[in-house]
Order: structure tokens, then C-alpha cells, then sequence
């Protein structure tokens, strides 16, 4: 299978997904899947599993808008806005943060998933106190 099907097929599978269908994880993840965020490193597809049941159950709503993905060999780059509710940040109302993933092919699939994303955006900025704090400092450095 041609890298940009398996890309397809990973971008099919996260427009899917949610805390009821987690075996979706399974069709594009090697087992030996090694994922890394700005704030998380798991390895294994179990762990994985385990850190996505975690992440929704503790949102109301997660979903991923792609706004550009290409592949180059073994590599596939996706650029996306994540759109999130939690009841304890921006009072539950929903939250949208850009960010990238490059993810790295083996086998028809991914065997290596980085994303990129500004941690203060999704997280910081919509703790009381601290996200005052941190809009303070963003204006004040603009």
C-alpha cells in the first residue's frame, strides 16, 4: 500500500474516533507504536489505547479538523485544529488549537506519530489565575 493511502486511512480513522471505538487505533498503529506530544511519550499500542480511554474520558468533545496533510518516503506530515470541551477549562466551552503531526511509515503503518502543538494554547491559557497571567505576558510581549 502506497504511503498516501496509509495516510488516508489514518486521517479516515481520527475523524472517527472517539472513547467507543478505540479498536480504530488497531488499523493504523503498529504495535510497537511510539507517539509523542508535547506534554507525553507512549510506547506500545496498549499504553496507547490506555492514553487515549484517559484523554476521552476526561473531555466532553475532541474532535480533528485537517487542514493539509502530504507524505515525503516513509514520512507523512498532517496539519489540523484540534476542537476540545472540558468542563474545568474555558468553561466548558470549546477550545481550538492548531498544531502538526509527522508520522513514520512501516508496513502499511504508523510506526512513529510527534505531534506539535503550543501546550499554553490548549492547557495554560484557560486555567483561572494562571491563564490571566499568561494573557497578561502575551499582550504585554506583543
Amino acid at each position: 500500500m502506497q504511503n498516501q493511502l496509509v495516510l488516508d486511512k489514518f486521517i479516515d480513522s481520527y475523524q472517527k474516533l472517539n472513547k467507543d471505538n478505540l479498536t480504530l487505533l488497531d488499523d493504523i498503529y503498529s504495535a510497537d507504536i511510539v507517539f509523542v506530544d508535547p506534554m507525553h511519550q507512549v510506547t506500545g499500542l496498549e499504553s496507547l489505547r490506555t492514553y487515549f480511554a484517559n484523554l476521552y474520558s476526561n473531555v466532553s468533545r475532541c474532535q480533528f479538523s485537517i487542514c493539509d496533510s502530504f507524505t515525503v518516503q516513509n514520512d507523512g506530515f498532517l496539519y489540523w485544529t484540534m476542537q476540545f470541551s472540558h468542563s474545568k477549562l474555558a468553561h466548558g466551552e470549546t477550545i481550538y488549537v492548531q498544531g502538526h503531526s509527522k508520522l513514520k511509515f512501516k508496513n502499511d503503518k504508523v510506526v512513529e506519530h510527534r505531534d506539535y502543538f503550543n501546550v499554553a494554547d490548549m492547557l495554560y491559557k484557560h486555567i483561572p489565575i494562571l491563564g490571566n497571567v499568561i494573557n497578561y505576558i502575551d499582550k504585554r510581549a506583543s
